[in-house]
């Protein structure tokens, strides 16, 4: 069984007096994951609600499922000082430490954490975090996964149209369809929205309006983030429900929308007025 810290030290790198971030996603519905994935996740972990990091190094973690964690990085901690805006809380000014770039985004640990903790001190819980696997290639949001399996928060579809990824860009652009939005927020989520999309860029054009706006320009959806703020957008998740050939008429495309919408109940339990 090998451990995480015997790979750090042995990549030259020393940790000091050191606390493990365990980063989940915060009560506002930020993703440190997400963060990652856009190559942001230093500057997210640096807002801090608390002083945090009263320490030297932070070695940082990201949940993934179970127990399994995505190591991403040791940071120096340089600095900390109150945050100016409208929000409480710190900020952090950290330097990530080098040397490490075969583990960081690559090395899976596993770690058995059955509290609800997230500053935990290194010295009392470093030994157990051990490895369970290391990528060959540092995590990413990966290829297009088939029409079947799309299942897409906006953060990440977001991630998708600003990377413009390749894979993705193409089988959203040669195809039209039929596509559903549902609301996964905790307290008034629950909701759904079909809509649909056609001409000649298909689903990916729509799906950029989206990733634009957070409404895609939807009149029941402009007023959910009205009423509970832009941010609100984030729990919109996205899936396909059918794909349609390109050169299909606009007539039919709306007729299967209307179907759907049947079949879900979306014009009386949902997010559509028509």
């Amino acid at each position: 069984m090998i451990k995480l810290l015997n790979l750090i030290n042995l990549a030259g790198v020393k940790l000091g007096k050191f606390k493990i971030h365990c980063a989940v996603v915060n009560p506002s519905g930020d993703s440190p994951l997400q963060a990652f994935y856009d190559g942001k996740f230093q500057r997210w972990q640096e807002y801090q609600g608390k002083q945090n990091f009263q320490c030297e190094k932070v070695l940082s973690l990201i949940k993934m499922e179970r127990d399994q964690w995505l190591f991403a990085g040791v940071f120096n901690v340089n600095g900390v000082k109150p945050r100016t805006d409208k929000l409480n809380g710190y900020i952090y000014s950290t330097s990530e430490v080098g040397g490490l770039d075969s583990l960081v985004g690559r090395a899976i640990v596993t770690f058995n954490k059955k509290f609800r903790a997230s500053y935990l001190k290194g010295h009392k819980y470093g030994d157990s975090l051990t490895i369970s696997e290391i990528k060959p290639e540092r995590v990413s949001i990966g290829d297009f996964p088939g029409y079947n399996a799309v299942q897409l928060p906006l953060p990440m579809l977001r991630t998708i149209v600003r990377q413009s990824l390749a894979s993705w860009k193409t089988a959203l652009s040669n195809v039209a369809g039929v596509y559903l939005i549902a609301d996964n927020a905790d307290k008034v989520g629950g909701k759904l929205c079909v809509g649909s999309a056609y001409g000649s860029k298909g689903l990916w054009q729509r799906w950029c309006n989206y990733a634009s706006t957070g409404d895609g320009g939807d009149k029941e959806l402009q007023e959910v983030l009205a009423k509970h703020g832009v941010d609100y957008a984030r729990n919109f998740q996205f899936t396909i429900l059918e794909v349609i050939d390109l050169n299909a008429s606009l007539e039919y495309v709306q007729l299967r929308e209307s179907h759907w919408k049947k079949v879900l109940l979306t014009r009386r339990f949902g997010y559509n007025s028509n």
